[in-house]
């Protein structure tokens, strides 16, 4: 991400605020975008999943609920900046706690609303996949 517009980004929100954060960290953009595209993977925003993102971006990524809102304004504005290609790069660097910890992440914002679509299941196959993560690491995981 060019320099300039990291620096743009802290003078309107401030050095230390979580869209900062965000995107001075491209693993971390990467994390929360794959995310965010589990939430829209059905097609559907459900009040469930969103909360369960919530939770998920305040115990794991130290992002609190009143960043969240700017965070994801960040992620759909710049989002598409991130190529498959970068993900992949990004994703292939985790190691195997830090993947299974973002493949179970996945699994709970699918299963939030209590309904898993065709889509959702496809993604976190594929997920899964490129993770190098069998699913029963993510079933049998430790809570």
């Amino acid at each position: 991400m060019p320099q300039g517009l990291i620096n743009k980004l802290k003078s309107v929100f401030g050095a230390e605020d979580a869209v900062a954060r965000v995107a001075e960290d491209p693993i971390l953009t990467a994390e929360l975008l794959l995310l965010f595209r589990m939430i829209l993977a059905d097609g559907e925003i459900s009040d469930a999943e969103l909360e369960t993102l919530r939770r998920i971006c305040q115990g794991s990524f130290g992002i609190d609920e009143a960043d969240l809102d700017d965070v994801v304004d960040y992620l759909r504005t710049y989002g598409y900046e991130t190529s498959v290609a970068q993900s992949l790069a990004i994703f292939r660097r985790l190691d195997h706690d830090r993947k299974q910890l973002l493949a179970r992440h996945m699994a709970e914002i699918a299963k939030a609303d209590h309904h898993l679509e065709k889509q959702e299941v496809q993604l976190l196959a594929r997920a899964l996949k490129l993770l190098e993560i069998e699913p029963s690491e993510i079933v049998n995981a430790p809570r």
